[in-house]
Order: C-alpha cells, then structure tokens, then sequence
C-alpha cells in the first residue's frame, strides 16, 4: 500500500476563511493526501481551503445551521486496511472518550475535537487522535495545534503546534 498522509483540524471556529488562515493551512498540509475537520468549523466555507485534496468534515456544536444540514455528526472512512472514526464530541466532555468506541466499534482509529486539548494515545489497541483548536482557542491562551497521520502498514500520528497566531 501506498503510505496516505492525513492532516487533522478541529475547532477552527471561523465564519469564513482569512487569508492567514490560508496560509497557514497550507503551511500545515501542503503534503496531505486528505483532511480530516473534527468539527466546530462553524461554517463550510471553511473546507474550500483544501480544495485538490480529500477533505471530510462533521459538524460541532458551534456550528452554523448551514453546518449542521450538510455535515454528519459521525463518520467512518477507509484508508488502506484501516477504519478511522472521525466526530466532534459524545456526551459529557468528562467521559466522552471511552464512549466513542460504542460508535465506532471496529474503528482502529477514532479522531475527535470539542475539548481544545490536542491528545494522541492507544488505549485498548485503538490510536486516539484530537488535534486540538487550530486556531489557537486552547486553554491559558495556548497556541493552535493540528495532528498528522501516517497510514501505510501501521498507523502512525503525531501532534504539531503551530508557530504562527491567526
């Protein structure tokens, strides 16, 4: 197979694309092969910045009307021999972890956003991945975060910051 490299964004909270945004973007994921939005990008527009790539996107719960009725909640995609769950957040943000798994049961990996933390763990034999706020809406003013996945014969993540404020 061969290697598939994804960008993962979550919790962009922008009505439309700022030209900073675009850079950035592009700075972020110039080599991914696809993109995975996490939610609460408020508005689709957003997603017109990875036009040439595979994007796929669910909706938060800050998320425009228009968000909402042209995004799912959840979905599963396959990449190579893997199944990748991809949400924004499930019940309380307390426990909303270990219960992702009743909606991705056969998920080898399950991308979430919602908490502004960026987390990239296994826990059970599935690679948990929030990529935390891209713009930088992290907590104590932390700066933006993103993750990128490496599908090939394993699956292999690791989390960014980004150098640059939006």
């Amino acid at each position: 197979m061969t290697p598939v490299t994804i960008g993962i964004l979550s919790d962009t909270h922008l009505s439309q694309p700022t030209e900073t945004f675009k850079k950035i973007a592009d700075a972020c994921f110039h080599d991914a092969d696809m993109i995975l939005h996490a939610g609460d990008l408020t508005d689709p527009a957003i997603l017109t910045v990875f036009s040439g790539k595979e994007v796929h996107a669910v909706h938060g719960n800050m998320c425009s009307a228009l968000s909402c009725q042209h995004l799912p909640t959840h979905k599963e995609i396959r990449v190579g021999g893997f199944t990748i769950g991809l949400i924004h957040r499930f019940g309380n943000t307390y426990d909303f972890e270990s219960r992702l798994s009743e909606i991705f049961p056969e998920a080898d990996c399950i991308v979430y956003g919602h908490t502004h933390r960026p987390v990239c763990h296994r826990l059970g034999g599935v690679l948990y991945i929030n990529p935390g706020s891209f713009t930088g809406t992290g907590y104590s003013g932390a700066g933006g975060t993103f993750a990128i996945l490496e599908v090939g014969e394993t699956l292999q993540a690791q989390i960014y910051q980004i150098q640059a404020k939006l």
